[in-house]
């Protein structure tokens, strides 16, 4: 017995080396294989910006590679937060999604896992840079709001808006009701433009001749809020210039909309990137990255 025991201890001597060489080897392979999933989950938010918002898909290959990764989360979580109410049938469906994500950035903050890409990548970007959780939440509620919204329910002023302006009036064609009730233009810009019924106590925008006339007030708000923008540029810290690049997309759509008549329904909106060829929207975003405007 006490020879056996000496014969396992001469084959199996004891090597304190061993146990830290292989717990060192199993954390290389976790952290390998975790580094393996995250590039999974960024390839994934890539693809979803690519497929659902081409615009800013292009703007972003022209960040510094170190704020990608950020930029592309981001944007992946805007889409999927977009989507939400648009790929189920049951309104009430789709506000459980919205409320499942706001869940979720609680969950990326506090250092908790969830499985899903958006939300790895989001988690590693958390813990990797200084991010405002009050406005990622804010940017879900304001789904949730917008869920929430009557029907008939229509903006008084422009500045209830906030942003997103232009891209609101290219969705118009989408969010045309059966009925021709028009919504996001503005109650003061629809009387304006004779746009505004009101019947039985309820005020509605209604289909008209006159809503290129609405669109175009619209537009102009947007427009002078990118004049501003551009006038700020000396104040800009060179390396943020590229993070300002979208400006280059809205004034693309702002010029299909003035080429067009401030007609959202004209099918040419659609064609190519806001109405204008894939190959010249690159060529004016290299133009204006290389110069470094916006």
């Amino acid at each position: 017995m006490a020879r056996n025991g000496r014969q396992e201890q001469e084959d199996n001597p004891p090597n304190h080396g061993t146990s830290s060489f292989t717990s060192q080897t199993e954390f290389m392979g976790s952290t390998a294989a975790a580094g393996g999933n995250l590039r999974t989950a960024l390839s994934y938010c890539v693809q979803q910006v690519r497929n659902y918002d081409y615009h800013h898909y292009l703007c972003l290959l022209h960040l510094p590679p170190a704020m990608r990764k950020a930029a592309f989360a981001f944007r992946a979580f805007n889409i999927e937060t977009a989507k939400a109410m648009d790929v189920v049938s049951d309104p009430k469906t789709g506000l459980m999604r919205l409320l499942w994500w706001k869940d979720v950035v609680d969950k990326v903050f506090a250092n908790k896992l969830v499985e899903h890409p958006v939300a790895q990548v989001l988690s590693s970007v958390v813990s990797e840079r200084k991010i405002s959780k009050h406005w990622l939440k804010r940017s879900v509620e304001a789904r949730i709001n917008d869920a929430n919204r009557d029907d008939y329910a229509i903006p008084e002023t422009i500045s209830e808006l906030e942003s997103g302006l232009l891209l609101l009036l290219k969705a118009l064609p989408h969010h045309v009701s059966k009925q021709g009730r028009i919504p996001y233009i503005p109650a003061s810009i629809a009387e304006e433009c004779g746009l505004l019924t009101r019947e039985g106590g309820r005020s509605e925008v209604r289909m008209g001749d006159e809503l290129p006339d609405a669109v175009f007030k619209v537009a102009s708000v947007a427009d002078a809020h990118l004049q501003k923008a551009r006038e700020l540029a000396s104040s800009v810290p060179a390396e943020a210039i590229p993070v300002l690049l979208p400006g280059v997309p809205a004034q693309v759509l702002l010029d299909s909309l003035r080429r067009r008549e401030f007609n959202v329904f004209d099918s040419r909106l659609s064609r190519g990137v806001h109405g204008i060829s894939p190959l010249w929207y690159q060529i004016k975003l290299i133009w204006h990255s290389v110069r470094k405007k916006y």
